[in-house]
């Protein structure tokens, strides 16, 4: 159950979709030790899981102290602290705004998608120009419905998985 938690904030996914990628993701396989036939646990399990034996916890601390604990137990910490690079991690001080947030998720699904199809340019709607917060939302919600009106689009993983990122977030 801890790959399994481990893989949903590693990618940012939620219960529902990290169990659903690990059916026919092969590296999600391998890192859970399953063989490609395997089934996967249902997605309640890892939601009851979460709920019931890691209470008002955050997930990668807890993560952290257990990698800790084993490296004790087989003597492979040298000294008493630890040093962790945190050169990618956000921070309060540079958190981004809401709509810069949107505009991150978006730009990141525009991506993906060209990298299947450059032609869905010409369908998405125009980007708001300086507007605010109300201008992103409105043109992420018209993105996402361009995307789901076009099934070939919407049915590939990568595309699907921003898309509902995206969804959550509105």
């Amino acid at each position: 159950m801890f790959k399994y938690l481990l893989l949903k904030v590693f990618y940012n996914l939620s219960d529902v979709d990290v169990v659903e990628r690990a059916q026919y993701d092969l590296s999600f396989k391998y890192f859970l030790d399953m063989a490609p036939e395997d089934p996967v646990i249902d997605p309640s399990s890892l939601t009851k899981f979460r709920r019931l034996r890691i209470k008002d916890m955050n997930l990668l601390d807890l993560l952290i102290g257990k990698t800790v604990e084993i490296a004790l137990e087989h003597n492979l910490l040298l000294g008493k602290s630890i040093i962790i690079d945190a050169t990618h991690s956000t921070s309060r001080y540079n958190a981004k705004s809401a709509t810069q947030h949107l505009q991150e998720l978006s730009k990141k699904l525009r991506k993906t998608i060209f990298e299947y199809d450059e032609k869905m340019k010409e369908h998405f709607p125009s980007k708001p120009v300086g507007g605010g917060f109300q201008e992103e939302l409105a043109y992420t919600e018209q993105l996402v419905s361009v995307i789901e009106q076009t099934p070939t689009i919407a049915k590939v993983p990568s595309v699907k998985g921003k898309n509902e990122r995206i969804k959550r977030s509105c």
